[in-house]
């Protein structure tokens, strides 16, 4: 089904372009934020009205007369200074109803027409060392970005960039070739917390032993040029590494493989030739020993050009610099039209100059767009950065388990006559999900305070309590058995859909507001506008369930009031498990 909203949007800008005689003016139509004035709400007349020097209300009248829309609405009403209101007409709402039940697998949204080839770069652990909580957002949120794009038709490319190259590698490899050396006979049994260890030594040697340090740099010449025992070494690391974080994201449900990896040593042989190109093109200068590149429009405090350090005195090359590489492999080999990067705010900076850089090489133009997803920090309960009680890094994996045990009590206290194995499917589903779902449900540009009693809460915006809304309508088909009632044979009778009382009517309209909640979410990089979506939709349902009995409704309504519970529990289930990513039982 065409997008509804982008029906009214068509014909109201339409006719405000004529009643105004210009072409620069849309009409900006929204979901009204209060049902009693309206189903949708027009809000571009004041401002066409401002630039053609016209009273706003006599702008809106002319609108009226100019505009076709009643075959979706009832006649519209102009309020304030000039405001348009939009009701649905029931018929339509029917109609649209039926056509999301006919179609389970996208319930009645079509695909983008012209779909993009969008890369998503998320996540991106470093090698030798333990994911943290620093990595579950980039990580989560990247994988939601990809979820819905994807869902909208665009071609998606999943980047996941990993630090596994540079000086740090050769400090490991030394260290491990001097003070480790049984390890080398058999290296893939390294466990990740024992690499991470021989990591943290081998830095602290590095910065207190000169003759190490250079033993270290030795190293990193011998990773550069391919030397067979220090690439062996190192690529047990990276495999020993990846054991570590696939099985984080099976758990998490992120949708990322092995094949999805663009690593920084994808990149080293590329980097020579980004620097002949930049200084063939007169970007790349050198300043006090180094290679910059002074994007336009980034000074110091003190009004200086900024730097865009893309190569050290002594040769080593930067993160800056493989960015760029990346960057130019995403749209000349994998002929992106957007690339988004998913990390923390901090690095806004880093990412402005990048974007300016790939401009000025002329890397970029009106085709390709650039995107910073950037988020805040995870905060414990005294408000600060999420550690330890020790004061250490928070580990992913610890936190995820935790998470699960804790569910797992929940579900024994709520529900213990379940089979232990469904008890513990439950419990994972539970625990992963209020932990996802508790991130999501946050404005990601905000810190947000991390706390497993609020997010594993039964009532409330939680993953529980969506979870449990889902089971409960599933129920329902359950319990029709007991009956002897056959839903599928109800569902697939009906002709029409009674929407009589208020609650049926309120419970159709919220339903038919899906594609655009996706469509607003996902524009905005935004997975919080989908879970308020999703909560305010199982609230909505709680209201109607309440009032409106079902399956001891009379014949002629049952199966209508079963359609709305089916079409609930499928775009809970949809918005969840598909595009979240987050598991619904059927049964809690």
């Amino acid at each position: 089904m065409e997008n509804l909203l982008h029906i009214l949007e068509d014909r109201i800008s339409e006719a405000l372009r004529q009643a105004a005689g210009r072409s620069d003016v849309a009409a900006m139509v929204t979901v009204s934020r209060n049902p009693a004035f309206g189903d949708y709400q027009v809000n571009g007349i004041m401002a066409a009205a401002k630039q053609i020097k016209t009273n706003p209300r006599q702008l809106a009248e002319q609108v009226l007369r100019r505009l076709q829309i009643d075959d979706l609405c009832e006649k519209p009403e102009i309020a304030g200074p000039g405001f348009i209101n939009l009701r649905l007409k029931t018929s339509l709402l029917q109609q649209r109803l039926l056509g999301m039940f006919q179609d389970p697998q996208r319930l009645g949204i079509e695909p983008v027409p012209v779909p993009k080839t969008i890369v998503v770069d998320y996540s991106g652990p470093n090698i030798a060392k333990e994911m943290h909580v620093g990595h579950l957002r980039s990580t989560i949120i990247g994988d939601w970005i990809a979820r819905v794009h994807q869902f909208e038709g665009h071609r998606v490319i999943r980047q996941n960039h990993i630090g596994d190259w540079g000086t740090q590698f050769g400090m490991l490899t030394a260290y491990l070739k001097t003070q480790v050396p049984d390890i080398l006979r058999n290296p893939q049994e390294m466990p990740i917390a024992d690499l991470e260890r021989f990591y943290q030594n081998a830095k602290q040697k590095t910065e207190q032993d000169p003759a190490f340090e250079q033993l270290a740099r030795s190293e990193v010449v011998k990773l550069h040029s391919h030397d067979p025992d220090t690439i062996r070494l190192w690529q047990h690391i990276v495999e020993q590494s990846r054991r570590h974080y696939q099985p984080i994201y099976e758990l998490l449900r992120v949708t990322l493989r092995p094949e999805d990896e663009r690593p920084e040593s994808f990149y080293a042989d590329k980097l020579a030739d980004v620097m002949k190109e930049l200084k063939d093109k007169a970007l790349a200068v050198e300043s006090e020993g180094a290679l910059c590149i002074f994007p336009k429009g980034f000074v110091s405090k003190e009004g200086a050009p900024l730097p865009f350090i893309i190569q050290k005195s002594d040769g080593a090359y930067l993160y800056a610099t493989t960015d760029l590489a990346a960057l130019r492999y995403r749209i000349r080999q994998l002929g992106a039209d957007k690339i988004v990067y998913v990390t923390d705010a901090r690095q806004m900076l880093h990412f402005q100059m990048l974007f300016e850089t790939a401009k000025m090489a002329g890397w970029t133009d009106s085709r390709v767009e650039l995107v910073h997803v950037t988020f805040g920090t995870m905060l414990g309960p005294d408000g600060r950065p999420f550690k330890t009680r020790e004061g250490g890094t928070v580990k992913l994996k610890e936190l995820l388990e935790e998470a699960v045990e804790k569910a797992r009590a929940v579900v024994e206290e709520k529900n213990p006559s379940l089979p232990d194995s469904q008890k513990d499917a439950v419990a994972r589903a539970v625990g992963i999900g209020a932990v996802k779902y508790a991130d999501y449900a946050n404005n990601r540009d905000t810190d947000y305070i991390f706390s497993f009693e609020k997010m594993l809460a039964m009532d409330g915006n939680t993953a529980p309590y969506m979870q449990y809304a889902y089971a409960r309508i599933r129920s329902i088909e359950r319990k029709a058995a007991e009956k002897d009632l056959n839903i599928d044979e109800e569902l697939n009778s009906i002709k029409t859909i009674s929407l009589a009382e208020p609650a049926e009517l309120d419970l159709a309209k919220k339903l038919i507001q899906y594609e655009q909640a996706i469509e607003t979410a996902a524009a905005q990089y935004r997975p919080n506008l989908l879970t308020s979506y999703l909560y305010d939709l199982s609230q909505t349902f709680s209201r109607f369930y309440s009032v409106c009995p079902v399956l001891d409704a009379p014949a002629a309504l049952r199966p209508s009031r079963l359609l709305l519970c089916e079409l609930t529990a499928r775009i809970i289930h949809h918005g969840m498990d598909n595009l979240l990513g987050i598991e619904t039982p059927e049964q809690m």
